[in-house]
């Protein structure tokens, strides 16, 4: 399927946001905010979210610093 992930359009095979995160970001997902279609999802609700055509999906990663 077509999807958007920060702003570069991809083709995946992921069902769940949780396997598209995991996915790409390997097992290291704290301080990780995700938004699809510029709806932020909890992470308690990752892995019943399933992801669909043309869905446009924003991976954010806290970073420390001033």
């Amino acid at each position: 399927m077509e999807i958007v992930i920060n702003n570069e359009t991809k083709q995946v095979n992921y069902d769940s946001l949780q396997s598209l995160v995991t996915g790409i970001l390997g097992e290291k997902t704290k301080g990780i905010a995700v938004a699809i279609n510029d709806n932020i999802v909890p992470k308690t609700h990752w892995e019943s979210t399933a992801l669909k055509e043309k869905d446009n999906v924003l991976i954010i990663k806290a970073t420390q610093g001033g």
